[in-house]
């Protein structure tokens, strides 16, 4: 199943500030996220009943799968070091 992929502002903003071939691939990383929405290395974030994050590189990128409504929801895009605060 195909799920559609929404970046809330939050996250838009967070992309917007990375260096252009972080973006690049961090873009790249979500958009594969339409056709696996829990991809290997993924993991759930604990005491969160639908949020998950992957890495990509020293990278974090947080979303909310909504499965019934087949959307996956990205709302933060950070550094490792400042993604958990």
């Amino acid at each position: 199943m195909t799920h559609r992929v929404l970046l809330a502002s939050s996250a838009r903003k967070d992309l917007d500030g990375l260096p252009g071939d972080v973006r690049d691939i961090i873009l790249h990383e979500i958009s594969l996220l339409e056709n696996v929405p829990r991809p290997p290395g993924s993991k759930k974030l604990k005491g969160q009943a639908h949020n998950w994050r992957i890495r990509v590189r020293d990278w974090r990128v947080l979303y909310a799968i909504e499965t019934r409504q087949a959307v996956i929801k990205i709302y933060r895009i950070r550094h490792r070091k400042e993604v958990y605060r």
